[in-house]
């Protein structure tokens, strides 16, 4: 349990995604893979992608309007803009400065985390202990990404699990001190970074002829190895948040894991003995959103009636890197 501060309660949600859909049926017109082969080993059946010349920014303006709206915050009364996202619009300044000035405001503090699909919690957890600790009242938090940019649309193993989206939510102290952020477990493992990485346009490979050619500024993926990680890491991530909470699985209403592939998040329910009823699902209608997976379930669980006053949330993600974080929030 975390100290007796203020507690971060979570008082707005939007999430935001191209319109255009990229289904299996598309990909094996560009590579050889069809239906039933993705479906079988991801749970995925359609993506979102977005147009050329869209900007990652626009998709976290569209998000980030709709989570203040639902808070009744304006853009002036926030103090922080955070974002977890691997694809910015450039590689500085932080897309959070872009967002900023997009909605019209300016003079809040505003930064990007970089932890891959684990970068919205990362970018949480660090709005929520600005709140707890009285530094800052009100933060949008986003998670986004433009995966669609860094997909090899030649390598099956990659190009048929990615998708393009945003999530976006407001938080600030909760006037309920029952309600809102109740534990949080972090962690890394830099050990595991070649399973998973994108070797082109960093320090060590700088964008040029060859490293286009050599078609190093594409995601890289040891499939196998990322996909024990992940079930392992996620397990222990939500195990560690639901005992700093002094909580049980069985107390879990709402099981919001990163949406990366289907057979990972029945693995991790399964392992962690939460009831499938009460896991949330919609990688089959989105795919791997990296980043913006949990705000945008988030977003559609609360759409749809899944989430109630007093649920308790469990989210859980796993990203490169080895990136893990699990919070456990009461709603």
């Amino acid at each position: 349990m975390l100290p007796t501060l203020r507690r971060t309660a979570i008082l707005g949600v939007g999430s935001a995604v191209p319109e255009r859909v990229m289904t299996n049926d598309d990909l094996s017109k560009l590579v050889d893979t069809n239906d039933a082969w993705i479906i079988e080993r991801t749970g995925i059946r359609q993506r979102h992608i977005a147009e050329p010349g869209e900007a990652l920014s626009d998709y976290c303006l569209k998000a980030a309007q709709k989570a203040l709206a639902m808070a009744g915050i304006t853009p002036d009364q926030l103090d922080m803009i955070i974002t977890g996202t691997a694809t910015a619009d450039y590689q500085f300044p932080a897309v959070s400065t872009i967002v900023q000035h997009k909605l019209g405001t300016s003079g809040q503090m505003a930064m990007d985390t970089t932890a891959a699909c684990s970068g919205f919690l990362y970018s949480l957890s660090v709005a929520d202990h600005f709140i707890r600790c009285s530094t800052y009242d009100y933060a949008l938090v986003i998670g986004a990404e433009l995966l669609s940019r860094i997909v090899d649309w030649e390598d099956r193993s990659t190009c048929v699990l990615f998708g393009d989206g945003a999530g976006a939510v407001v938080v600030g102290p909760s006037e309920d001190e029952e309600r809102g952020i109740l534990s949080w477990s972090l962690s890394a493992d830099g050990a595991t970074w070649p399973s998973l990485y994108m070797p082109g346009g960093g320090c060590i490979n700088p964008a040029s002829e060859e490293s286009v050619k050599d078609r190093l500024h594409f995601i890289k993926m040891e499939g196998s190895d990322v996909f024990k990680t992940a079930v392992r890491t996620l397990q222990e991530r939500a195990e560690v948040a639901l005992e700093n909470a002094g909580l049980k699985p069985e107390d879990v209403d709402l099981f919001v894991p990163h949406q990366a592939n289907l057979r990972i998040i029945k693995a991790v329910g399964k392992r962690l003995g939460i009831a499938e009823e009460n896991v949330f699902v919609n990688v089959d209608r989105y795919g791997n959103t990296s980043a913006a997976s949990i705000p945008i379930a988030l977003a559609e669980a609360l759409g749809e009636g899944r989430i109630k006053k007093g649920d308790l949330l469990l989210l859980d993600s796993f990203g490169a890197g080895a990136t893990a974080a699990a919070t456990c929030i009461r709603w």
